[in-house]
């Protein structure tokens, strides 16, 4: 008898495996059917020119500026009032470059920028600098198009005054060079 109930139940497991396994099958395949709509022509027209444009333009920036406090995301960032800094407070810089190449890797698209620095006085004279000081990559299957380049630098040692800081993006995938020169202020001591 002890035999005969083992067997009964491992034809209902097997039963219960078999109608799960029907069913799985059956929500993967509506999980992959199509049933959203497609974009109107227009806005299809759009993106395709959008693409275009993309493709021709040389890496830039649309938007460049000091934040109060770092970025958390494309878009996600609060300008600072102004650009005077103490000495030895942090200064966070919010980025949104464009017309940066894109590698195809089988179905995936990656990019990748990196940034290097120049800290100069008014004269021109080089206080400070770094190559290559951070890396803004990614891959996905689309195209992302939407980065928001956080970056953010701590001086300390230097006398109030003026200052420039020249940021110099490289296109890895794509070739191009872009940059910007932000102006601050570091104010007397109290």
């Amino acid at each position: 008898m002890a035999l005969l109930a083992g067997t009964t139940h491992r034809r209902i497991a097997s039963a219960v495996l078999i109608a799960t396994a029907t069913l799985t099958g059956i929500l993967s395949a509506q999980a992959t059917t199509e049933t959203s709509t497609a974009p109107s022509e227009a806005f299809a027209e759009a993106l395709n020119a959008y693409d275009q444009a993309w493709e021709a333009a040389d890496l830039a920036f649309t938007k460049t500026t000091f934040t109060e406090g770092a970025s958390t995301g494309y878009g996600q960032y609060r300008p600072r009032e102004n650009a005077t800094f103490s000495d030895g407070e942090a200064l966070f810089i919010y980025a949104e470059p464009v017309g940066y190449g894109f590698q195809e890797n089988g179905s995936e698209y990656a990019y990748e920028l990196t940034a290097s620095y120049k800290l100069l006085n008014l004269s021109g004279q080089v206080l400070a600098k770094e190559d290559n000081f951070a890396v803004f990559s990614g891959n996905g299957r689309s195209k992302k198009r939407e980065i928001a380049a956080s970056l953010n630098f701590r001086f300390s040692g230097l006398p109030a005054g003026e200052y420039r800081l020249e940021t110099d993006f490289t296109d890895t995938v794509g070739g191009g060079r872009s940059g910007f020169v932000l102006p601050f202020t570091i104010s007397a001591a109290d």
